[in-house]
Formats: structure tokens, C-alpha cells, sequence
């Protein structure tokens, strides 16, 4: 068994990203681990940042229950995700909780202040938690051990594959997931607040709809019906052993074709 951690900024990014591969990877016996770096706090139109932050908890613990997996708020506040000391130290407490042996984040480039950032703390805590030295947020109260080596580092696609400048975001590799997308859209469906507030900031009535389109596009991309695309951070010395894509087995989509 191999222990995932799916970390991203909000409740409802790693549904609308990743849930289907993940979904996957819950079926095939593996230990799934979901991290929000916030609450969502500022995620409503109708309820203030306490009320919101228990609502879209709620939320994400009873989609990631779909598949049998853990959910954690990191506790941040909405545009409040900035790569400090602080914040590292946290992120790198989180990790070493999880423990696990791959990691999947938010890609460095994407439209939210919160994603970019979270995708660079997730990068340099990955590189901390081995070190027994660079103690957690937790130090004084006593924190989770250090790992033994850096966990395998992916990033998912940024929303629609752009970046701030409309850029196209490549990814390495994707999962061909038409066999789980009823999995996909009842996680993302447990986000039931996030209408109203979609529609208001994103001018977008059809939160599902809009994730529908989105890996059908990418699916189409790599030529199947359905797909959710990755990208893995091999930089010295993350591990390059293409784990995740080993553990995906024959959904594992290699070559773009769009």
C-alpha cells in the first residue's frame, strides 16, 4: 500500500483536479490523504468566514469520504497562503503527519494567489521533511518525525491548463479517467455551497459543468474520453521514479495528441 497526499488550497480544487485519480488509486487499495490549505473562509456570499469555514469543512470531509479518504485543513485563511518561515514550518508538519509516499499539489502557475502559493510551500516542505533538524510548527508541543527520504512531488493541472497569462501548462503525463468520473462528480457535487459563490466571483452558474468540460477537454487532448493531467518535479534530489504513473497502471495516458 502507498500513502498519497492530495494538497491544495481550497475545498473543492482537488475534486474539480484530481478526484478521479485518486479515486482510482482508493480502489486499488492505496491510502488516500486530502489537505486543504484554508477553509475556504471567504468562499460564501451568505454566511461570514466562521459559519463558511464549518460549512465547506463539512463539505470536503464528506467528499473525500466518497473514497474512503482522510481530510486536514491546514488552517489558513483565504488569500492568506504566503510562502514564510511560519507558514513552511506548518506545511512541513503536515507532511510529516501524513507521511506519505507521494505527494500531489497544486501547479507552481495558476489564476489563484492561493494555488501558486501552496505549490511552493508543498515543494520546499517536501524537500524539509527529511531533515531531523528543521523542526515543525508543532516543535515545542511535540511534532511528527522526520521522513527518511523526499516523497515523490507532482503537480496537478492548473484550472483550464493556464497559467496567469494565458499560457498553455503542458502536462508530463495524464490518467484516463472515464471509468471514474461518477466518483469525480459526487466529490465535487458534496461542495454544494460553492454555486452561489462561483457564479458571483467566476461568472460561472455550472460548477460541475465547468469540470466536466475541463477533463473532457483534456481527455480529448490525449485522445479518451475523460482525463486528469499531471506533471512530476524531478529537480535534484526529488525522486524521479515515475511512481505515480507505475501505480495508475494501464490508465496511464503518455502522449498529447491536441
Amino acid at each position: 500500500m502507498t500513502a498519497i497526499l492530495a494538497i491544495h488550497a481550497h475545498p473543492d480544487d482537488v475534486e474539480t483536479l484530481g478526484a478521479a485519480t485518486l479515486a482510482l488509486l482508493a480502489a486499488k487499495g492505496h491510502r488516500i490523504s486530502i489537505v486543504t490549505m484554508t477553509a475556504g473562509d471567504c468562499g460564501s456570499v451568505e454566511t461570514d468566514n466562521e459559519e463558511t469555514a464549518r460549512i465547506r469543512m463539512r463539505e470536503a470531509a464528506n467528499a473525500a469520504a466518497i473514497i474512503g479518504a482522510d481530510y486536514a485543513c491546514a488552517g489558513f485563511g483565504d488569500l492568506s497562503v504566503f510562502s514564510d518561515d511560519a507558514s513552511r514550518r506548518r506545511t512541513t508538519e503536515i507532511l510529516r503527519s501524513a507521511r506519505p509516499d507521494i505527494v500531489i499539489t497544486a501547479s507552481p502557475a495558476d489564476y489563484h494567489p492561493d494555488h501558486e502559493a501552496t505549490s511552493l510551500l508543498v515543494r520546499d516542505a517536501c524537500f524539509a521533511v527529511p531533515i531531523p533538524n528543521y523542526h515543525g510548527s508543532n516543535y515545542k508541543s511535540g511534532s511528527a518525525a522526520a521522513l527518511a527520504a523526499i516523497p515523490h512531488l507532482y503537480f496537478m493541472d492548473p484550472i483550464e491548463g493556464r497559467d496567469r497569462g494565458n499560457a498553455k501548462i503542458v502536462p508530463d503525463f495524464a490518467v484516463n479517467v472515464e471509468a471514474w468520473m461518477d466518483k469525480k462528480r459526487a466529490m465535487l457535487a458534496a461542495h454544494e455551497s460553492q454555486r452561489a459563490w462561483v457564479l458571483k466571483q467566476h461568472g460561472i452558474d455550472d460548477y460541475m459543468g465547468a469540470m466536466e468540460s475541463w477533463t473532457k477537454r483534456r481527455g480529448k487532448h490525449f485522445g479518451v474520453g475523460y482525463a486528469e493531467g499531471f506533471r512530476q518535479y524531478k529537480t535534484h534530489p526529488y525522486p524521479a521514479t515515475p511512481l505515480l504513473q507505475e501505480l495508475v497502471g494501464e490508465a496511464l495516458l503518455k502522449e498529447m495528441n491536441a
